[in-house]
């Protein structure tokens, strides 16, 4: 099995398109087409983690982080970026990144929250748009049916709990082709009325490649009418962070113990608590701040993630309790989920969690 067929299993999962804009995910260093050794599972990639994979036999990196954030100018070994950069050069080990891209599914980090959580019902805070796109083609009466088909088997018509959706109206279409035209109705030069089926159908932007290669093996014009649309409806199933229930209201104090105990921290810095139960909690791991307003429009009773600054903790303006448990103890858990994730796909080589603990953060 080579590089480009694990990735393949990731992106399944998490596809590369739905990372931030300001994001460097998917294969950082090393080549497709090498041919994978073993596996090793990391939050971060520091110069102890190439070590690691070199100890047992991994030559691919499946990193939550990118080593790699902004461009690098040199290659000299000056700072622990460009040393990982170079080990992991030096002994043919390849470095991949998913970080927003898994930020972004429900599946992903904050799902994982939710799991360990126990969170019941858990929806997306805060829906991605632009994810979703809009196919509208033209194609013979006789032929409409085959064609819808093959667009839903190639992911085409999914709407939330729903498959094989679209919209069809019928009319009439008009065409005539030139001396160089091939056409599969009429003559060349001939002008042609045919009854035609308009299909309308939406489809998660990743899928676009997929969807456009199966309207042209299976429509059956030579010059195929078609319109894509990016629409702004927000995708339910995509964005960042998750907001659930616990199976059972706990009071402020249960609820920070019981935090601190899932989380596996001593130390979590929070908001004016306000007397008051929780049951309902949002959550999104990594630097989460900027969906405060998010939790409270939702109506959360506690917001789970990490690095607020000092000032916002006043945004908590006593309509919730917000929980900084620290960046790496809110994605602590997603070694786990790509362990388990790839493991149920590959049993060829080994699928490792790395030991190592990256987190660069001490408490006394």
């Amino acid at each position: 099995m080579q590089i480009k067929d694990v990735t393949n299993y990731l992106e399944k999962l998490a596809p590369l398109s739905y990372a931030e804009d300001f994001d460097n995910v998917g294969l950082l260093v090393g080549n497709y087409n090498t041919e994978v050794t073993g596996v090793l599972v990391t939050l971060d990639t520091l110069e102890k983690t190439v070590d690691e994979a070199i100890e047992k036999n991994c030559n691919l990196i499946i990193s939550f982080h990118p080593i790699i954030f902004s461009g690098l100018k040199r290659l000299n070994g000056n700072n622990y970026v460009e040393r990982v950069v170079l080990k992991a050069i030096q002994n043919n080990i390849a470095i991949y990144a998913i970080h927003t891209a898994l930020d972004n599914v429900k599946q992903g980090v904050s799902g994982k929250m939710c799991e360990v959580l126990g969170l019941q019902n858990p929806k997306t805070l805060i829906p991605k748009k632009g994810t979703i796109k809009k196919l509208t083609t033209y194609v013979p009466n006789n032929n409409a049916e085959k064609l819808r088909n093959k667009l839903f088997e190639a992911g085409a018509g999914n709407i939330g709990n729903y498959d094989n959706c679209s919209f069809n109206t019928t009319g009439i279409g008009s065409f005539k082709g030139s001396d160089d035209s091939n056409p599969s109705l009429g003559k060349k030069g001939e002008q042609v009325f045919a009854e035609e089926t308009c299909i309308t159908v939406t489809y998660d932007s990743f899928r676009e490649s997929t969807i456009l290669k199966t309207l042209f093996n299976n429509h059956p014009y030579e010059e195929v009418a078609y319109e894509i649309i990016t629409l702004n409806n927000k995708n339910q199933n995509i964005g960042m962070g998750m907001i659930g229930e616990l199976p059972k209201e706990l009071n402020e104090k249960e609820f920070l113990n019981f935090i601190k105990e899932t989380f596996k921290t001593d130390c979590i810095r929070h908001s004016e608590l306000l007397q008051k139960s929780i049951k309902k909690v949002a959550v999104l791991g990594g630097s989460g701040s900027f969906a405060i307003n998010a939790a409270i429009k939702a109506n959360a009773d506690a917001y789970i993630s990490a690095d607020f600054k000092y000032h916002e903790f006043f945004k908590a303006e006593k309509k919730i309790l917000l929980l900084d448990v620290g960046h790496y103890e809110s994605e602590q858990f997603t070694k786990n989920l790509l362990v388990d994730y790839l493991n149920k796909k590959i049993s060829t080589f080994a699928i490792i969690l790395s030991e190592e603990s990256t987190n660069p953060i001490y408490y006394i």
